[in-house]
């Protein structure tokens, strides 16, 4: 027993002494922790204009303006007054940088910080449209895609305005990166809410060359909205326009990713009814005849509740009144499908909706034929639709 008991501890002794320890953590009290970054066409801003004429140049472009969120902020620090009423303490804090290297423009705001920079815990990535016209979505997500420190899941959006504007909030107490991650969280009450791309993703949809859209985000006042979205062309990685709120609803529908949302209309004595989605559910079906002339057709059926009705003098129990409700629901989706299709198609001249996807399952040899020129080649190509609103119920009230 003895000679079992003097190998156990010597064992333990050994794996003891063997163990990896944490020799090389960092106190987080000592780090300057990001959790937004925000992208803009580059811009000087007035501190960086006085502190370039009291002798802090390097050798450099102007080419992009880097915005970092970080918090928490230090609760010594002096009030931090962006986006507030003056004497607001937030408990964050932006700074900027300009210059034509996201890596060296960390390293320089190393010299007006007094702790290191580390991107562990970014949550969203904004990019400014102005910028994303000049510079390729490669270019810009290069670094963060290369550093180690930033995970894959990071969410990226765009803003038609400056993107540093979106991390600003009149709100005591409230990260407006934090706050822009968990509005995502809001798909299931509106397809209009994106399910959002985040960085893994994104580099898969560069390097595939596909046209793609990210979430659109508009500020005013220190207050967020998701605002449609921007559309990035495959193959040059630029902006080349935006989608409304409407469109990319439509998307959902045509995906068949669509969790809740309403859609409202008007019936016949122009007063306003409103359905509540249920459940969607879609099928794009590829047809390829002679010559390899490729159309699509989309099933699209829906199950919702009339959850609104402000016309008096109906009766919405009465089964011709519901049956009229349906086909105006069923007109307004056509009418935004139709819309948007003519933008995928006419205007911009892209496939955002995933039509090459199902061409690519579903006939891979035709696809290999077409998928140099798609998106051109998608504008002439003929999609028909049909679709379906049944309403299942009318609400805890009948009235």
């Amino acid at each position: 027993m003895c000679r079992r008991s003097f190998l156990s501890l010597l064992l333990a002794f050994i794996l003891l002494v063997t163990q990896v320890g944490c020799w090389s953590s960092k106190e987080v009290e000592e780090l300057s922790i990001y959790t937004g970054l925000a992208l803009d066409k580059g811009e000087l801003s007035p501190l960086e204009q006085d502190l370039e004429k009291k002798g802090s140049r390097y050798f450099k472009k102007n080419t992009i303006t880097t915005s970092v969120q970080i918090v928490p902020k230090k609760s010594s620090g002096s009030t931090n007054q962006q986006g507030g009423d003056g004497g607001q303490e937030l408990n964050y804090v932006n700074i900027a940088g300009t210059g034509d290297s996201l890596l060296e423009i960390f390293r320089q705001l190393s010299l007006r910080l007094d702790r290191p920079v580390i991107g562990h815990h970014l949550k969203v990535i904004v990019v400014s449209t102005e910028l994303a016209k000049l510079q390729t979505m490669q270019q810009l997500m290069d670094f963060v895609l290369r550093d180690n420190d930033i995970r894959p899941s990071c969410m990226v959006f765009l803003s038609k305005d400056r993107a540093a504007n979106t991390l600003v909030t009149k709100y005591t107490g409230e990260i407006p990166s934090i706050h822009i991650l968990n509005m995502l969280r809001n798909h299931f009450r509106t397809s209009k809410v994106m399910r959002g791309v985040n960085l893994s993703e994104l580099d898969g949809l560069m390097h595939s060359k596909k046209s793609y859209i990210l979430q659109n985000i508009t500020e005013s006042k220190g207050e967020l909205e998701f605002s449609g979205a921007g559309i990035i062309r495959g193959e040059t990685g630029h902006w080349i326009g935006a989608l409304g709120q409407q469109d990319v609803e439509s998307i959902g529908w045509i995906t068949g990713d669509v969790e809740g949302g309403a859609v409202k209309t008007y019936d016949k004595r122009n007063e306003a009814i409103t359905y509540e989605i249920k459940s969607v559910k879609s099928k794009i079906t590829t047809k390829v005849g002679k010559d390899d002339d490729i159309s699509f057709h989309v099933k699209i059926e829906s199950k919702g509740r009339l959850i609104e009705n402000w016309d008096e003098k109906v009766d919405p129990t009465e089964t011709r009144n519901m049956k009229e409700a349906e086909q105006e629901f069923e007109k307004q989706v056509t009418r935004r499908i139709k819309s948007l299709m003519h933008k995928l198609q006419s205007e911009y001249k892209v496939d955002v909706a995933g039509f090459g996807d199902h061409l690519k399952i579903d006939k891979p040899q035709v696809w290999k034929k077409v998928k140099d020129d798609w998106d051109y080649k998608f504008s002439k190509i003929p999609v028909t639709f049909d679709i379906k609103l049944t309403i299942t119920d009318l609400g805890s009230s009948a009235e």
